[in-house]
């Protein structure tokens, strides 16, 4: 009786603020813009086949139309969405008109699908399709570039859930106590309209249906916030950069369902890798069952999918072409054989022969040697576990030439080194030492069940300690959605640039590109000046310029045949457009 008078109520509650599960209201009629303004650049908006595009200079195009006099707080927003290749969008919430940069209120809901390459030392943008942008991330695209994808935006009370294909892929809860960046202050639920992104000239995005359910305004949040807000700090300061929240270690056994597993993601924020173990006395063992494995295995969009290759025989038991399915291969050095011909698994202990300690850990650094010297992984994993018997001589028996053996393998045969946050290992100082060697890293658990998943913290321990950076890490999406570009800029390019104190100024840059370096010179009124530090990576560039002793920083996108400069020391709202010339 008390449900069926919460429903009846429920009822009447729609019934009297008009809305029913049939009412999509229609924002874009598919030939104007009638109802939505763009703010600076209005020529980055065009309209084709029924579709606005993205095509120019960034620009925000912000819904000022009729319905509920543009002003929303709960509702469902829902548009029909598709990427070029490496596009950058995003759909503002909660947001209101401004002229000209990023807007600064509201959430942004993140569209991109694949990113260019980049120059050496810098990451590309990696909070990808599906993120509360800055906030919960995605590290994953669940879809790919030049397919049309549903995006669904669901907000009720303090809770904001963004469905990608109708799956979840975000799902945030802010709690009452809200900690934003001070370049972040903006981003939190209040009310307000919709506004479209064109990030840039080299991103062409394309929106059609688009069409909103409001909501009654008091309804329940159906979320649960974070409770440790210490931890939910750490976890703002690391979104807001682009450094990969990512557990590339989870198994999916011991209780632990992958719908059990996604929610745990989706409340830190982070991407998951879910690996099966493959190999002797581990679980799966011939190729044949492997296989079958594989074509069963429903992989959600949103993950990863892992090989843990077990023992020295793994390469014996399957095919190159069925681990090829796999995103990623991993393995540790916990299984191998020592020189009386036993095989060991250093954490059964009833396994384990060490004798000697010093001699045991001179067989152990061989063997690492030659693991990641002969097998085809991507990352260690568990490195450099000890057993139980000789643990607490874990600082001792690590001596620098042993930590500098394991670092030159790793290194040689560009495979990433895991901090796990089960064993927590390696060491603070074998991570520190490593991360000079030039080692990548990546994050893992090794959970055994539904009871240990965690939440990655001695990971994000040693990232402070350690001073980790997002060039410090190996993500598996260098290997998938990379996409490289020819740049093709020799030649002189023209543009104006706009100075409070000397008025429009036009500038004439002479560039050639040789490999990653950019060099030339600049024409100004006052004479040449030389360009210096010239780095290239993909459609993205940067220089110095020498302006009498000072050197002024420059920033540059190019696409369609046109530059897209920023002068750093004037800011990000000051782009300049080059064009080429004769």
């Amino acid at each position: 009786m008390k449900r069926l008078l919460s429903l009846v109520a429920l009822i009447v509650i729609l019934f009297q603020a008009g809305v029913t599960a049939q009412d999509w209201i229609s924002l874009f009629d598919g030939e104007t813009l009638n109802g939505w303004q763009p703010s600076e650049s209005p020529e980055s908006w065009q309209i084709e086949d029924g579709s606005l595009v993205t095509q120019g200079p960034r620009s925000h195009l912000f819904y000022v139309g009729d319905i509920q006099n543009h002003h929303f707080k709960n509702f469902e927003f829902m548009a029909e969405v598709k990427t070029e290749p490496v596009s950058n969008s995003g759909i503002y919430i909660h947001t209101e008109f401004q002229e000209g940069g990023w807007p600064s209120k509201g959430y942004e809901c993140q569209v991109i699908n694949s990113y260019p390459e980049v120059q050496p030392g810098r990451t590309p943008e990696q909070k990808m399709t599906g993120s509360i942008y800055a906030i919960r991330n995605v590290y994953i695209s669940p879809v790919k570039d030049n397919e049309w994808f549903n995006y669904r935006i669901v907000v009720q009370g303090k809770t904001i859930r963004i469905y990608i294909n109708d799956q979840l892929m975000s799902d945030y809860t802010e709690p009452d106590s809200v900690y934003r960046t001070r370049s972040m202050a903006g981003r939190v639920l209040s009310s307000g309209t919709f506004a479209l992104q064109c990030h840039d000239p080299n991103s062409v995005v394309y929106y059609k249906n688009i069409r909103v359910k409001p909501l009654p305004d008091d309804l329940p949040t159906p979320g649960t916030p974070p409770e440790d807000l210490e931890f939910e700090t750490k976890l703002i300061n690391i979104a807001g950069t682009n450094f990969p929240l990512m557990d590339l270690h989870v198994h999916i056994k011991g209780g632990l369902t992958m719908e059990a597993a996604l929610e745990n993601a989706r409340y830190y924020g982070y991407t998951y890798g879910c690996a099966v173990n493959c190999g002797l006395q581990m679980g799966i063992e011939t190729e044949d069952s492997l296989r079958k494995f594989i074509d069963a295995y429903e992989k959600p969009p949103n993950t990863f999918f892992a090989m843990q290759a077990e023992g020295r025989e793994w390469m014996d038991l399957f095919s190159e072409e069925t681990v090829a399915r796999f995103d990623y291969v991993f393995t540790d050095a916990m299984t191998w054989t020592n020189d009386n011909g036993n095989r060991m698994r250093l954490w059964v202990r009833n396994e384990v022969e060490v004798g000697d300690p010093q001699n045991f850990m001179d067989q152990l650094v061989d063997r690492i040697e030659k693991i990641m010297n002969n097998e085809p992984i991507d990352i260690y994993v568990n490195p450099t576990f000890l057993p139980s018997e000789i643990n607490d001589q874990y600082d001792e028996l690590w001596t620098p030439e042993r930590m500098d053996r394991v670092i030159k393998a790793l290194v040689d045969n560009e495979v990433a080194m895991e901090i796990n946050a089960r064993y927590r290992l390696p060491s603070p100082a074998f991570i520190k030492r490593a991360k000079e060697g030039g080692v990548k890293f990546t994050f893992g658990t090794n959970n055994g069940s539904n009871r240990d998943l965690g939440r990655l913290e001695y990971c994000i321990e040693m990232m402070e300690e350690c001073d980790l950076r997002p060039t410090d890490m190996w993500m598996p999406q260098q290997k998938q959605q990379s996409i490289p570009i020819d740049l093709n800029i020799d030649g002189r390019w023209q543009g104006e640039l706009g100075s409070p104190d000397m008025g429009n100024m036009v500038l004439v840059f002479n560039f050639k590109v040789d490999g990653e370096t950019l060099t030339g010179t600049v024409e100004t009124e006052m004479g040449n000046m030389p360009i210096s530090n010239g780095k290239v990576g993909g459609s993205e560039f940067s220089f110095d310029v020498d302006a009498g002793g000072m050197l002024i920083s420059h920033r540059c996108v190019y696409a369609d045949d046109a530059i897209t400069m920023t002068v750093v020391d004037f800011g990000e709202g000051n782009p300049m457009i080059l064009k080429r010339i004769q």
